[in-house]
């Protein structure tokens, strides 16, 4: 798809790559995901859409598998068909000849300054994000917020997510796309802080029914935001890619590209997860002389007759070291990510030795 992209749409409109992506991927997910199980609930159709209560919904697994793959067979088939490349603009020389052609071509494009820099920049990049992104959802569930409900929150999410893409292009697709990254950069750490607190709040307003609705509103509002920040980077580091990305390598190029944009936001979110009990500090309460700073001390005092509390949770700490690390990086390496946008097409441009 990334190498497609760049080959269909014009120079001038590669900018708009990012959103043909993101926009379908968007609408592909509410298809296959948010509709399919409303419509396959028996309780949702019943409530909703039918007349008459039955005991299953309107579609089932098996029916909606078979009508999508179908649909795949019959507009993959017409596009093999009716499709006809443009023979004019195919290159003469291959992309790569095998498998150890690509790797060494890799290797070529990832020697470039100007390319290694952006990887080192934007496996960095994403530090300041990964406590609020990673650990969020799991702090809310275990502060009594269902998982059920957390999902549903997600529902009316689509459309904006839908209409992001869109609207972001206009900023994005210009000659330089990274500002809209560096802008939104300090709204998403700040988010990160009110995720903290929404987590914090949660115990507070808890009540024997659940939660109130303005908590809710305050999830939904929240994670709003949060997808406006997080769609405006997204977007504009694909615009970026797919704008320095060579043609005559496109698919192996971008796809190199995106693979370490997106591998700059994983490795902190596995850290993140993984670093969360180790900063978490707890006490043994109600057994004199024992410690939970271990889990063979924690063991040790629960057999005592104590239990494990915590007085510190590491999700909070976390979270204050996160925009810190985040808010350093904006502030000294921000500009010179800036600046690979300044950057002529020739540093872009792979050198091929065959």
């Amino acid at each position: 798809v990334d190498g497609w992209a760049l080959t269909m749409l014009s120079r001038e409109n590669v900018g708009y790559a990012s959103t043909c992506n993101s926009v379908g991927q968007t609408a592909g997910y509410f298809l296959g995901n948010v509709l399919f199980l409303a419509l396959e609930s028996a309780s949702f159709c019943n409530k909703y859409l039918r007349f008459e209560p039955q005991p299953r919904g309107i579609v089932t697994l098996s029916d909606f598998l078979f009508f999508w793959g179908a649909v795949f067979l019959v507009t993959t088939t017409l596009v093999a068909f009716l499709k006809k490349e443009n023979e004019e603009l195919i290159p003469a020389k291959e992309e790569t000849k095998g498998i150890t052609d690509t790797y060494r071509l890799l290797f070529s494009i990832i020697k470039m300054p100007a390319v290694l820099t952006f990887c080192l920049l934007i496996l960095t990049s994403k530090i300041g994000f990964s406590a609020a992104d990673a650990v969020t959802g799991l702090k809310l569930v275990e502060e009594g917020v269902p998982k059920e409900h957390l999902a549903l929150l997600a529902v009316p999410m689509v459309p904006l997510q839908i209409i992001l893409p869109l609207v972001i292009s206009k900023y994005t697709a210009g000659p330089q796309p990274l500002n809209t990254f560096y802008k939104a950069m300090p709204y998403r750490l700040l988010l990160g802080l009110e995720f903290a607190f929404l987590v914090w709040w949660a115990p507070k307003v808890k009540h024997e029914g659940g939660f109130p609705v303005y908590y809710y509103a305050a999830v939904v509002l929240s994670y709003a935001l949060h997808q406006i920040t997080l769609y405006s980077m997204y977007v504009a580091i694909m615009a970026f890619n797919a704008k320095v990305s060579d043609p005559l390598i496109g698919g192996t190029y971008m796809t190199l590209l995106n693979t370490v944009s997106n591998l700059g936001g994983n490795w902190p979110s596995t850290v993140a997860l993984w670093l969360v009990d180790p900063l978490t500090v707890k006490e043994c309460a109600g057994a004199q002389g024992h410690t939970c700073a271990t889990a063979g001390a924690s063991e040790l005092c629960t057999a005592a007759g104590g239990s494990c509390v915590t007085t510190l949770d590491g999700y909070y700490v976390e979270s204050i070291i996160c925009v810190v690390l985040g808010f350093a990086w904006w502030f000294f390496l921000g500009p010179k990510f800036k600046k690979l946008q300044d950057e002529g097409q020739s540093s872009w441009k792979c050198k091929r030795s065959n």
